[in-house]
């Protein structure tokens, strides 16, 4: 049976034959890409050689992207450890021709690796295509000897791929896999169906190639591009579990070498109780996303970036808890995700002790507030269950946030297996309240013992979650011990 690292490394060697050139993984924080919170697919370095702007010495590459999908529509967050195949960080493995080859050869490439290097059986793979594909069905049939029945059309939803509302786009083609009836996670249900995109978890997608060819403009027509390309992704962790057998994501040995790591710590086993089972995949999953994160620079904070890093920390803090774990402990399990993927990762050796030191720093930090945010929340819990009532107030929300530093997503996870869910809108008025209070109170701001006066006094609305470019208006301008009206280029100041 193959391991995770050795799946990882035949896919780029296969490749390698074929003619491509290895491309290291880049950073999970995009490299000038203001639209991105963080790198989510493999594609993002090659963005602009789709855009016609730059160019690169080859023409085929190969690589495994670490990815991370934790903001704006690709958000996986609430999901991990509820489910057994969500994550937040993963690893994408791809192949990419940029104006090269097209759908023959990645059609007839992928189908190799999977059926002959991988000895994947045939008769459970399924393809689909775009619905006016024809040549991609056509080169399915011809080089699987896949059935009519076995390549299935589907509209845009499902087929169809865009970089955005404008620019380079294309049909797809999926590669799905049947897990067989035992994997169905809605067989009780009266007349439930599987299907291939269907709502269980029987057939899964485990490839997807990317055929771009088209480009849209602004009033939506689709037009040829000079150039074809092809981009390819399928997730490590997926099809691990198709090869060594599983069906969990979270029993393949590069999660479940991490989640034997997690109970050492805790002292017991993985698999006898399905509410721990939860709290295990949530601290192995953040445990890896924490570690490359920081490693790629990083480092936890209030806003942006920082403040998901801080959010995923504390998130698995909590779960720690749950799971008797009253001292830091996630410094300890990222040491395992160095030992587990520090081969094919080498930052995550270089940069082993600040990324523990920062992780044990924030466990700390948070530790102090923790034990008395969750006082306080279950008090509140009793309370609404002897009213018989099932929304918690933003009062208490909002106290939770601004007084023991619990992030809402964190206080909504928690009071989730209850039943209960929070008063949003009250929370956001309370935040409004306090961004106000905050903006007035800044009319006049002092610093170094100098005052300053705002012009205005709007209530500042933090938008970093998702994005990092905004256009907003300067309220103050203080350098060199005064407030300014302007300052020259190379001055320090502060805004």
């Amino acid at each position: 049976m193959l391991t995770g690292n050795e799946i990882r490394q035949s896919f780029l060697d296969y490749f390698v034959k074929q003619g491509h050139t290895v491309v290291k993984s880049s950073s999970l924080v995009p490299e000038k890409d203001p639209t991105l919170l963080f790198t989510n697919a493999g594609m993002v370095q090659f963005k602009n050689i789709f855009l016609g702007v730059a160019k690169r010495p080859y023409v085929r590459a190969v690589n495994s992207q670490k990815c991370l999908r934790i903001s704006g529509k690709h958000n996986d967050l609430e999901a991990v450890g509820r489910d057994t195949y969500h994550h937040t960080f993963f690893e994408m493995l791809g192949n990419w021709s940029f104006g090269d080859y097209y759908k023959e050869e990645a059609i007839a490439w992928a189908w190799e690796l999977l059926t002959r290097e991988w000895a994947v059986p045939k008769e459970k793979l399924w393809a689909t295509v775009f619905q006016t594909d024809d040549d991609a069905e056509r080169l399915w049939r011809k080089i699987g000897g896949l059935s009519g029945e076995r390549v299935l059309r589907f509209g845009e939803k499902d087929n169809f791929w865009e970089m955005g509302e404008t620019g380079p786009c294309g049909p797809c083609s999926e590669i799905h896999f049947d897990r067989g009836p035992a994997a169905c996670d809605r067989k009780r249900e009266k007349g439930h169906r599987c299907r291939v995109n269907g709502d269980c978890a029987r057939f899964i997608e485990l490839w997807n190639l990317v055929f771009i060819q088209y480009n849209r403009s602004e009033d939506g027509k689709l037009t040829e591009l000079p150039a074809k390309h092809v981009d390819t992704g399928m997730g490590l962790e997926r099809i691990a579990a198709v090869l060594q057998g599983v069906l969990s994501n979270y029993d393949v040995d590069l999660m479940r070498d991490l989640i034997a790591a997690v109970e050492k710590l805790v002292g017991r086993k993985y698999g006898a109780s399905e509410e721990a089972d939860i709290s295990f995949r949530v601290i192995a999953d953040h445990a890896r996303a924490v570690s490359f994160l920081i490693a790629d620079g990083v480092a936890p904070s209030n806003e942006g970036r920082g403040y998901v890093l801080r959010r995923l920390l504390r998130r698995a803090a909590r779960h720690g808890r749950m799971l008797g774990l009253k001292e830091p402990f996630l410094y300890q399990a990222a040491g395992a995700v160095a030992e587990i993927m520090g081969r094919a990762y080498p930052e995550l050796v270089s940069e082993r002790q600040r990324i523990s030191e920062t992780i044990r720093g924030e466990e700390e930090r948070f530790g102090e507030t923790l034990e008395k945010g969750l006082v306080l929340l279950e008090e509140a819990t009793a309370e609404l269950k002897r009213g018989r009532k099932n929304i918690l107030s933003g009062e208490v929300a909002f106290r939770l946030y601004d007084t023991y530093g619990f992030p809402l997503d964190l206080t909504e996870d928690i009071l989730r297996a209850e039943g209960i869910s929070v008063d949003q809108t009250g929370f956001e008025k309370l935040m409004e309240e306090q961004r106000s209070r905050a903006r007035a109170g800044m009319a006049f701001a002092t610093r170094g013992g100098m005052a300053f006066a705002t012009q205005g006094t709007s209530a500042i609305r933090f938008v970093g979650y998702d994005r990092l470019a905004a256009e907003s208006t300067v309220l103050a301008i203080y350098a060199r011990g005064e407030g300014r009206e302007e300052v020259g280029e190379g001055e320090e100041a502060d805004l």
